[in-house]
């Protein structure tokens, strides 16, 4: 007798991993462009941290809102604890929101972008609470949205030279 019957054949059951549905979370930051002139020259501060994958980006600077802190508020707040700059917000710039998933849950986040006027501090990123940013440097505003790794921040650039510069870039 043969070990090779032709009987009918079963078909594998695929095994497929338990979708597992993960919780919503809301989240709103801010922050924002500060700008300050040095002879006739505007710049940006921005700073640098590590993405999810380790790698070094730069970006704007920005936090979560804590308590009862305006966008406003958290904003002025964040770039002075990221950069060291103290500053007052001229006026709204954008409104972001994207979504992300880490292995716990899914988060719906909003980022409010303030332009900001430069009014004093040292820059530096030793009094990030969160220690997130690991450097910080003033940009020439007209080089720094190719410095920074987002798209969208990129495009807040944009917004920030035509309320600046009142030209349609």
């Amino acid at each position: 007798m043969s070990r090779n019957h032709k009987g009918p054949r079963r078909r594998r059951q695929q095994v497929r991993p338990r979708r597992q549905h993960l919780p919503v979370v809301s989240e709103t930051s801010a922050g924002g462009v500060v700008v300050a002139v040095h002879h006739g020259q505007a710049y940006v501060a921005v700073i640098a941290r590590r993405n999810r994958a380790g790698r070094l980006e730069w970006c704007l600077p920005k936090g979560h809102l804590e308590g009862n802190e305006t966008a406003e508020e958290a904003a002025i707040r964040e770039v002075s604890e990221e950069t060291g700059i103290y500053g007052r917000v001229l006026g709204h710039l954008s409104s972001i929101d994207y979504w992300f998933s880490d292995s716990k849950r899914r988060v719906h986040k909003v980022v409010h972008h303030f332009l900001l006027e430069a009014l004093s501090g040292e820059l530096t990123v030793d009094n990030d609470p969160d220690q997130e940013a690991e450097k910080a440097e003033w940009v020439r505003l007209d080089a720094v949205a190719s410095r920074l790794a987002y798209p969208n921040e990129r495009r807040i650039i944009g917004m920030a030279k035509n309320l600046l510069y009142g030209e349609d870039l």
